[in-house]
């Protein structure tokens, strides 16, 4: 297993109030597409502040509400959007794997960290030592609202992958493709009108990448409003 390596980790500004983030999202519409009403997303927010504390909580809609290849489009980076790899037409099949999700539209993430450290570890790697760290692996729909929410979080050569998403085939074995989202080179089937602009694709479980991280959690909560 590689060493983490400190020295590459980052200092993020930190995420915007809770309030913020929620007038982010309904300005996006994201609300609509959810099919909640704008209110709702603004009383969940003032609620969820108290709940949350002030360690930077990031503000989720359920991922079965609002899926990853709609949240995706949404992502701007350079003026380009966000986009999925042609590849994975079946993103929206990749769900939460063995991590329980609260029972509500809306909830809060808590004490997130891009993973820096574990740059160049693979995800077989990285998943024990998060367990061990007694953190959560982030989903890909929360890795999503997170760039949304901070586009600063994703920067060249330090992006990451939100490992807490995996498609379980029919079988019931776990697919080895590794959801992860990162910054498009404009080569291949992106095309170059696609260079800058994040991206939302996958790496295989087993291995490695000096430019990706593995982001996650302390955890999540919801309130009932």
């Amino acid at each position: 297993m590689p060493e983490t390596t400190l020295a590459t980790a980052t200092v993020l500004p930190a995420l915007p109030a809770l309030s913020a983030q929620a007038e982010r999202l309904i300005e996006l519409g994201v609300h609509e597409l959810a099919g909640l009403p704008a209110d709702e997303l603004r009383r969940f927010a003032e609620a969820a502040a108290a709940l949350a504390g002030g360690d930077g909580a990031l503000l989720a809609v359920h991922p079965d509400l609002v899926p990853a290849s709609v949240l995706a489009p949404l992502l701007r980076r350079d003026g380009k959007p966000g986009f999925v790899v042609i590849d994975m037409p079946d993103v929206d099949r990749f769900a939460p794997c063995a991590i329980e999700l609260p029972d509500a539209h809306l909830y809060v993430v808590t004490g997130l960290d891009r993973g820096d450290h574990m740059a160049n570890w693979s995800p077989d790697e990285a998943l024990p030592a998060l367990i061990r760290e007694e953190r959560t692996p982030l989903l890909l729909t929360e890795g999503i609202h997170w760039v949304l929410q901070q586009p600063t979080v994703l920067e060249r050569n330090h992006c990451f992958m939100p490992i807490g998403s995996r498609l379980r085939k029919a079988d019931g074995t776990l697919d080895a493709r590794t959801p992860a989202i990162w910054i498009s080179n404009g080569t291949g089937r992106d095309g170059r009108e696609r260079r800058d602009a994040p991206k939302v694709g996958w790496c295989w479980w087993g291995n490695r990448h000096t430019w990706l991280g593995f982001a996650s959690a302390t955890g999540r909560r919801f309130k009932d409003l």
